[in-house]
């Protein structure tokens, strides 16, 4: 079992797609660089000032390429403090640098939050080479035979615990992105089962309609050809569907031939003025005509929106639902009246809002969600001829 733990660390990639730097990196280091030259100017103390100060300013660059190159920032800055404690303890002195210079322990946390297994194991045995040396040195100056296991072991200690928050923010942050995945998976899967069914619904139509014109076209000819038309405008939609369907479908499923709630049953969403919170629902625009999986998808986004709303915005008395048909797209807003809170809380314990923007992107349309200055306010826009 040790065996293969150490081979799962070992074989453990990077973590995909790293932040570079931003301007709070630029600010960290511009803040620390006075810092520097304060200690080094006014503590009495230092052994070797001047190349104290040129270490510390020449560690600083590191911070800026933690992320992206978390082993090669690792290997510098502590090989860098290797190499001067080897001199210090070759030449007899008593160096222990700045204490501003303990920003190096960011480094180990990025190593463990951003690198690979192997970056990571790697990376702790360069930054153990500094712990004992520093150990080995205090043993030379305080004249005992043996070197202090207390320095080893607070320094290992506390390199350790910024390791373990590091790997441990890291795998957070890995099962929350699983999460994401799950939840965009389950809605692709349900936009393919609607379309699924929307498809075997249209082509049930063809068929009974082309079992009617057959037998119609020897004595009726005009309704033959009034079949024709309608099996073409089905195949039609039948087709612009079957555009539309991702991934796998159900297996082992018998589909389900009841037409989809869209947006005539949003309506059906609004409540009685007694009811708190209140909703109110308005149609507008050319609403007709749409496209079965955006009519779908229409509903479902309206129906979301409204139980966050009820369940999560606090104080809220009224949610407005507005859906309005434009020329080339539908237009839905959702918004209520409530508290947001110092945070979202639609999106601190679950996942809905990932799954409403993934079925709007999957459909070419977007999804948008925030608190605004009164309230909560949900919008998609989805195009009327969606294509994937």
């Amino acid at each position: 079992m040790l065996r293969d733990a150490a081979r799962s660390l070992w074989a453990e990639p990077r973590v995909p797609d790293p932040p570079g730097r931003v301007w709070r990196d630029w600010a960290l280091v511009s803040a620390l660089v006075p810092v520097v030259v304060l200690e080094g100017a006014f503590r009495e103390d230092l052994v070797w000032r001047a190349l104290s100060m040129a270490v510390a300013l020449a560690l600083l660059p590191t911070l800026l390429w933690r992320r992206t190159h978390p082993l090669q920032s690792v290997a510098a800055a502590f090989g860098l403090v290797a190499v001067v404690q080897v001199a210090s303890l070759i030449l007899g002195d008593d160096w222990r640098g700045l204490d501003a210079t303990v920003f190096v322990i960011l480094l180990v946390y990025a190593l463990f939050r951003w690198g690979s297994g192997r970056d990571a194991v790697i990376g702790l045995a360069v930054v153990s080479i500094p712990v004992l040396l520093h150990a080995v040195d205090a043993q030379m100056h305080s004249g005992a035979d043996e070197v202090p296991l207390s320095e080893v072991a607070e320094g290992a200690l506390f390199v350790l615990l910024v390791a373990a928050v590091g790997a441990s923010v890291r795998y957070a942050d890995k099962a929350r992105r699983r999460g994401m995945d799950q939840v965009k998976l389950l809605e692709r899967e349900q936009l393919a089962r609607e379309l699924h069914d929307t498809v075997a619904h249209h082509v049930s139509a063809i068929a009974i309609r082309a079992q009617a014109g057959r037998v119609m076209a020897s004595t009726d000819p005009s309704a033959a050809v009034e079949a024709l038309a309608v099996i073409e405008q089905e195949a039609s939609r039948t087709l612009a569907e079957m555009r539309t369907m991702v991934g796998a479908l159900r297996q082992g499923e018998e589909p389900d031939l009841t037409p989809q709630r869209g947006v005539a049953q949003v309506e059906d969403l609004s409540t009685g003025p007694g009811e708190r919170p209140r909703v109110d629902v308005e149609l507008s625009g050319d609403l007709d005509g749409l496209r079965p999986s955006v009519d779908a998808a229409i509903f479902r986004l309206a129906q979301e929106s409204i139980t966050n709303a009820v369940r999560h915005a606090r104080h809220a008395t009224r949610v407005q639902v507005a859906v309005r048909g434009e020329p080339d797209c539908v237009r839905m807003t959702v918004h209520d009246d409530g508290d947001p809170g110092p945070f979202d809380p639609r999106t601190a314990t679950g996942f809905g809002l990932v799954g409403m923007a993934e079925r709007a992107k999957l459909l070419g349309g977007t999804l948008e969600a925030g608190p605004t200055r009164n309230g909560w306010t949900v919008t998609a826009v989805l195009p009327r001829d969606a294509r994937p």
